[in-house]
């Protein structure tokens, strides 16, 4: 039975996610290239030059010229993205925060189609909010040592997940669009990774499954599980096609956080420490 019926943010999404992969004639194209950089402040001195872009959407999920340097110790975690922390610190039970003053339920976040036993056990854990906009480099890396043991992808709405939407509209995680990994690390605690979709996120994609389809026509909610998919500290995981936020919620006494709400971080900065 379904479950979502798309909207018409969901309808602008898939027509704005045509537009940004067409590829126009190239002088139309730097054209639109040259006028988004400007618009939204988009630094590329770690990428190529904006002609080189055969879509917008190319732009958009641009590579890195060379690997960023980040902390190998295995006790270190590392941000998954370029964005700005909006939220983070301790969840009182499952109570956690999209923005201050705007309150949601973690395990409302992650669904049902996740053993409950452990989703409780990140109850009164740290978790962690990253917004990327339109700016930022929109691909996605692996935070830490990790087996990934399953994928849930929920289809919703596809609200704005700007700071202005995030003290406007209450459960707004939880209403939209998103892909929920369940996490292992080294010592076999479990954390949950959150990829929220977003107003003009045409879709969100994974580099260890390609059936994982966002911001389609699919309409019921869509469980996947691994069995040996062990993924490394700085391996690239994915990438919106648009900004969008990425949740993380760590079993309880797993991590001490060693960043301050709205920090403004890079993939590989330093995060949290892990408790030994």
């Amino acid at each position: 039975m379904s479950l979502f019926k798309p909207t018409m943010t969901n309808i602008i999404s898939r027509c704005f996610g045509k537009f940004a992969n067409h590829k126009f004639v190239k002088p139309i194209q730097v054209f639109i290239n040259f006028s988004y950089v400007k618009l939204m402040g988009v630094n590329l001195e770690e990428f190529d030059n904006l002609t080189s872009y055969k879509s917008l959407n190319l732009l958009f999920t641009r590579k890195l010229k060379k690997e960023r340097k980040f902390d190998q110790n295995e006790n270190v975690v590392i941000s998954p993205c370029d964005g700005l922390i909006t939220e983070l610190g301790s969840m009182f039970i499952s109570k956690t925060m999209q923005i201050k003053g705007f309150h949601y339920k973690a395990d409302e976040l992650l669904t049902k189609n996740f053993d409950q036993e452990k989703i409780k056990k990140i109850y009164n854990g740290k978790y962690i909010n990253f917004y990327l906009s339109p700016k930022d480099y929109h691909r996605y890396h692996v935070p830490v040592d990790m087996q990934i043991v399953k994928a849930v992808h929920v289809p919703g709405l596809l609200y704005s997940v700007n700071l202005k939407y995030l003290n406007k509209i209450w459960n707004l995680f939880v209403k939209n669009e998103r892909v929920i990994l369940e996490c292992l690390d080294r010592d076999n605690r479990v954390f949950f990774m959150v990829f929220v979709g977003a107003m003009n996120v045409g879709k969100m994609k994974f580099n260890f499954d390609d059936r994982i389809q966002t911001n389609s026509k699919k309409d019921n909610i869509t469980t996947y599980i691994y069995g040996n998919t062990y993924v490394k500290k700085g391996e690239e995981l994915g990438k919106f096609e648009m900004g969008s936020t990425i949740v993380i919620f760590f079993e309880k006494d797993m991590v001490e956080l060693t960043k301050e709400r709205m920090n403004r971080v890079e993939f590989g900065d330093t995060i949290a420490k892990i408790k030994k």
